[in-house]
């Protein structure tokens, strides 16, 4: 029998980045992207190793690069495994004695902030639980794939990509200092997708950076306690809960106002790229609000109606950006 288990694409909505400073977010779930992870008993325990190694020209290989990079993804599916094992040690789970191999592909873009990354290793986690029949609680799940990319990789990232991914839909996150620190995770809501307004979502793929490489230096100003940061991330979440009122009262406008909000906020602590900074600026030239979906190359908005959408569209279409409805259902 063949094992097949999906985790998808995600989108900050609200808040972001507060998840790794102890703040609050919503997020959404992408399942116009995801990653499907194969698996099935085998004598030995094999990676099959999805990545390309033999190129057509130098053109083929430039494109493999900016779409897998120069290690891929099966170092994300090792780290799984191996953090599979230690919950199940930690937890007196004696796993019978059965090999396996793993396969695995995915469609979403690579580094422009819909958590490609965290998405295999969700998977992976996703796979081996059905195979071992181990049933990590879902609350903990995000907690372990973390786990995995800090502990094994040292990956700088937090949980909220990990928490979508698990939950799916549309999440509300409170990830309080001391409800943290006693319970290793934050406080979760999930919130009716059926609640939300229309979104956009517009991605430019040569906007690749890694989101740790933008995080660390705030991070250390942050646990310096310098004010400024220390009061535009708390900003930032309070965002995030004015959102979630917003959203549960269907109260579009002011959820509209909240996501330029979020990203204007985001500007006085963080140094924008000529590049991000022209994805939003076009998106609200066009009457549509818009922010971050992470760390950067993705932004997502509210458009009022059809004819908005369009002129999006074609305004982004000579910057080489695709916009998209994204699928939360």
């Amino acid at each position: 029998m063949i094992i097949e288990a999906r985790a998808y694409a995600r989108a900050g909505l609200l808040g972001n980045p507060s998840d790794g400073f102890f703040g609050k977010t919503i997020s959404i779930i992408v399942r116009n992207f995801g990653v499907s992870v194969l698996l099935w008993e085998s004598p030995e325990l094999v990676i099959e190793d999805d990545d390309e190694h033999t190129f057509r020209n130098l053109r083929h290989f430039q494109e493999t690069i900016s779409r897998t990079g120069y290690y891929g993804g099966v170092r994300l599916v090792k780290a799984a495994i191996r953090k599979f094992c230690q919950y199940c040690d930690a937890n007196g789970i004696q796993l019978p004695p059965r090999n396996f191999t793993i396969r695995f592909s995915t469609t979403i873009p690579r580094q422009v902030g819909l958590s490609g990354s965290s998405a295999i290793i969700t998977a992976t986690f996703k796979a081996l639980m059905q195979f071992y029949e181990v049933d990590i609680p879902l609350e903990l799940l995000p907690t372990w794939v973390l786990k995995a990319e800090s502990e094994e990789l040292s990956i700088t990232a937090g949980l909220q990509d990990r928490v979508i991914q698990a939950y799916e839909g549309c999440v509300f996150m409170d990830f309080n200092r001391e409800y943290m620190e006693a319970n290793g995770r934050g406080r979760y809501e999930r919130i009716d997708p059926e609640l939300l307004p229309k979104f956009y979502l517009a991605y430019k793929t040569e906007l690749s950076k890694v989101s740790g490489a933008v995080h660390n230096p705030i991070k250390a100003r942050f646990e310096a306690g310098e004010p400024l940061v220390v009061d535009t991330l708390s900003a930032i979440a309070e965002v995030a809960e004015e959102g979630r009122k917003a959203i549960l009262d269907r109260d579009y406008e002011r959820l509209n106002l909240l996501i330029n909000k979020n990203f204007d906020l985001r500007c006085k602590i963080y140094n924008i790229s000529a590049s991000n900074m022209e994805l939003v600026q076009t998106a609200r030239s066009c009457g549509v609000s818009a922010k971050f979906a992470g760390s950067g190359g993705t932004i997502i908005g509210m458009y009022p109606d059809e004819e908005s959408l369009h002129r999006l569209i074609v305004k982004m279409r000579p910057l080489n950006v695709r916009v998209i409805k994204p699928y939360i259902l």
